[in-house]
């Protein structure tokens, strides 16, 4: 196996994707005067307590009123300031889409959306905490900018990165603990894939979580398959040259996400391939249904988003390219 870039190879720490975003805030408090957070009463958990004690200035508390979040996100972007609003995906951008699409997105103001929680990995707060959705209602928003960080130094970096961007922008990432698998030094820019593993028979493209996972699958594939894995952090705008790269290399193509199958990264992927180059390709996602409670781990494999399913979908698009 090849890895093309600086990562941890063995030994992951695990630790919350939320803490590089929370990370990621106080270090713009400190050194642009014109960043503000908004929050819907969920500081603690999303990691924006920091920057509420150290900057109570530019911190606005608006409770559960995710809409009304929305809309003040909008007038402070436009009067010149650049406003991150977080909550639980499900309630932002999910309850308040029309906000983000009108006021936000239609207005093309400079307001950062960021959704935690999200994903079937929320575990015991069940469906209706469960964001599987949000990719794709975001990324069907013109002016908008989708990324979903694998771990959180990537979530540090996407959070850092846009905030120099400017137009609306939805980051999301999960509750729990996941392997930090990318450091200080790994590339990051938005738009632009990051190619983890070199591969000559399949590639699987990956965001969020499952980016780790898919390293696993290719290690306990290596020897029969070679594997390339392609780290697709952002999703919109979507990086179609590499995503044909990876076609013409390797002739086959998995995606796997935390999030519903349809209208999320592997939507996104196959829209490319079908315009550009068409190859064999399997999805790894929720298969078209809502979560429910349980741990985890449970509930990642229950949802066939685990390494195994991953390897089952690198060896039926194998039998589909050397049968072709």
């Amino acid at each position: 196996m090849k890895f093309l870039v600086p990562l941890h190879h063995d030994n992951f720490e695990e630790i919350p994707p939320r803490d590089g975003f929370g990370q990621a805030l106080l270090e713009l408090g400190k050194t642009n005067p014109d960043v503000v957070a908004l929050c819907g009463d969920l500081v603690e958990s999303i990691r924006v307590q920091a920057f509420a004690e150290a900057y109570p200035e530019r911190y606005f508390e608006v409770g559960v009123a995710e809409q009304n979040m929305a809309g003040i996100a909008a007038g402070l972007a436009l009067s010149g300031k650049i406003p991150f609003i977080s909550s639980y995906a499900v309630f932002s951008p999910g309850r308040n889409w029309d906000q983000i699409r009108v006021s936000i997105c239609y207005s093309k103001a400079n307001v950062k959306v960021v959704g935690a929680h999200a994903g079937i990995s929320v575990g015991p707060d069940g469906a209706t905490h469960q964001a599987l959705e949000d990719v794709a209602i975001t990324r069907v928003l013109p002016n908008m900018i989708v990324v979903v960080p694998t771990d959180t130094v990537e979530a540090r970096k996407a959070t850092l990165a846009l905030a120099k961007h400017v137009g609306p922008s939805y980051i999301r990432f999960g509750r729990e603990k996941t392997p930090v698998i990318t450091k200080d030094d790994t590339p990051f820019q938005l738009g632009k894939a990051l190619p983890i593993l070199a591969g000559s028979d399949v590639t699987i493209i990956a965001n969020g979580q499952m980016v780790y996972r898919a390293i696993m699958a290719a290690k306990e594939l290596d020897g029969r398959v070679s594997v390339g894995v392609l780290n697709m952090h952002t999703v919109k705008p979507i990086d179609a040259k590499s995503i044909i790269e990876a076609a013409k290399d390797t002739g086959a193509i998995v995606t796997a996400e935390e999030h519903q199958i349809i209208g999320g990264l592997g939507s996104a992927v196959a829209e490319v391939l079908a315009d550009h180059y068409p190859v064999p390709m399997e999805r790894i996602g929720v298969l078209d249904t809502f979560g429910e409670s349980g741990k985890p781990e449970e509930l990642m494999e229950h949802y066939h988003l685990g390494i195994s399913d991953i390897i089952h979908a690198v060896e039926r698009v194998m039998r589909r390219k050397n049968a072709s």
